[in-house]
């Protein structure tokens, strides 16, 4: 320790610089010049623990929900299916909760980076005081009972500065890689987005088709049903007839009013995926028609995938993050070395003051601390396990998507092409019941059967439309490239 300091000015009195040198060193006109390797006095500094990032719970149900930020306007609005993705990539409930868990990662990514920056301060204080000496233990001697009123002041900047710790640079590098997984999370959240809002768009568009088919039905039991009672009026053929096509038209009836109901709540969720008031009115403007997806290579579309999918990215960024985690853990037991220092202007008054300084170097050690330090290391390692292994498991899963999504695109290809020719064929023994009960051959048994053949074709091939439609979009999705390319894939290749 250095130390330099001036005499007192007082020489006719010290046992008054005495008092003043024990009780308010740094009152009096007497100032320290500077001090070099004062003693902090705070002891061994506690290494950090490795750090560890919660992400937040978004699941697939997530993206079913969104903001609303627009008040609904008056008439029916056109809505497009390149208008919904547009409005989901905005509003969308999962997407921005992933855009929220990037800025809370990259706030820990600057919080773990100022532990390795200087720390500067700066305060300024001013102090009055009175001391009782004889509570002190001064009496007599012509000690006075009471001094003062005495005071200070004191402005002062104070520097704090980690030069060499391991642990904190280890934690700052798996706060910087768990930021990098966190803006993949995003643009992998994006390609979910769309997969959402794409799929509640083509559900809506299949409820359409539904809707036409089952009103269709409904006009054609109708002719049925006034056929049979023009018939039974004429006595050409029995109650019974009649009454078996009444039920099969109230039948189409009852179909037409589900399948209605279905649409209008298959809109509502497609309004809350996309950000929309839920009284806003809309229409539909795209179709989605059939056109097949051939030339479909596994093999190559999963090396696509695997190249592709920002949720693998991000995965691979968060095992390196764990690694420096791990790492960080380890380096808890070296030594870390800190610099503490301040520097200010001190006296009875600014105009009565002098500057004083003081410098710290530490040297922390680590010699007793085996409990803390190893069940840092096992939650560390435990972290980075965990992370090893969630990133072959989606290694798997990617492959597996992209496998089962050709799957179902060529199953759903076939089923389109036989549920077309099978409601061609429906339709065509639907008109051969009704012309022979029209020319009085046959009861209209078989006009009923036909009509429920029908119905059943129409919805199987309304059905793998969709199914089809809904297998290429998830193709795009398990290929990574559902944001970039779903026209190429919804409307064909």
């Amino acid at each position: 320790m250095f130390k330099a300091s001036s005499s007192s000015r007082y020489g006719s009195a010290r046992i008054w610089g005495l008092v003043l040198a024990l009780f308010i060193p740094g009152a009096g006109p007497a100032a320290h010049a500077f001090q070099f390797g004062q003693p902090g006095g705070g002891g061994v500094v506690q290494p950090q623990a490795p750090i560890q990032v919660t992400q937040p719970q978004i699941n697939s149900t997530t993206y079913q929900g969104s903001e609303v930020k627009e008040a609904a306007t008056a008439g029916v609005m056109d809505l497009s299916l390149d208008d919904a993705i547009a409005r989901g990539l905005k509003y969308n409930l999962g997407l921005v909760l992933t855009s929220q868990s990037q800025l809370n990662s990259h706030g820990t990514q600057l919080q773990q980076l100022q532990s390795l920056l200087p720390t500067v301060t700066g305060d300024f204080k001013s102090s009055v005081q009175q001391t009782d000496l004889q509570a002190l233990g001064l009496r007599g001697g012509g000690f006075p009972a009471i001094i003062g009123p005495y005071g200070y002041m004191d402005v002062r900047g104070t520097l704090k500065w980690s030069l060499i710790n391991v642990s904190s640079l280890q934690n700052y590098l798996a706060s910087k890689h768990n930021f990098a997984s966190s803006q993949l999370s995003v643009k992998d959240a994006r390609d979910m987005v769309v997969l959402t809002v794409g799929n509640a768009y083509l559900v809506c568009i299949a409820d359409q088709a539904l809707i036409d088919s089952t009103q269709a039905q409904v006009d054609t039991s109708k002719v049925s049903l006034d056929q049979a009672v023009s018939n039974h009026q004429a006595g050409t053929s029995p109650l019974l007839d009649e009454l078996r096509a009444r039920v099969d038209y109230q039948t189409q009836q009852q179909s037409l009013i589900t399948v209605k109901n279905q649409y209008e709540k298959d809109k509502i969720a497609l309004a809350r995926a996309i950000g929309l008031p839920l009284e806003q009115k809309f229409r539909l403007t795209d179709q989605s028609p059939y056109t097949p997806l051939d030339n479909l290579d596994p093999g190559a579309a999963v090396k696509e995938a695997i190249a592709n999918r920002n949720d693998l990215k991000a995965m691979q960024e968060q095992v390196t993050g764990a690694q420096h985690a791990r790492s960080a853990a380890t380096a808890e037991r070296y030594p870390t070395v800190n610099f503490d220092g301040d520097y200010g202007d001190i006296g009875v008054n600014f105009g009565n003051s002098h500057g004083t300084g003081n410098a710290t170097g530490t040297l922390d050690v680590p010699l007793f601390e085996e409990a803390k330090l190893r069940g840092d290391a096992k939650q560390a390692q435990s972290q980075l396990d965990q992370k090893r292994a969630q990133l072959s498991d989606l290694e798997g899963q990617i492959s597996a998507d992209v496998r089962d999504s050709i799957l179902d695109i060529q199953a759903a290809a076939k089923q389109v092409e036989v549920a077309r020719s099978n409601s061609e064929l429906a339709k065509e023994a639907l008109s051969e019941a009704q012309e022979r009960y029209k020319a009085g051959v046959s009861d209209n048994l078989a006009v009923s059967q036909a009509l429920a053949s029908v119905a059943q074709a129409d919805n199987q091939y309304v059905s793998s439309l969709y199914r089809h439609n809904i297998a290429k979009l998830s193709l795009a999705r398990a290929l990574g490239v559902a944001e970039s390319n779903y026209k190429t894939y919804v409307g064909g290749k």
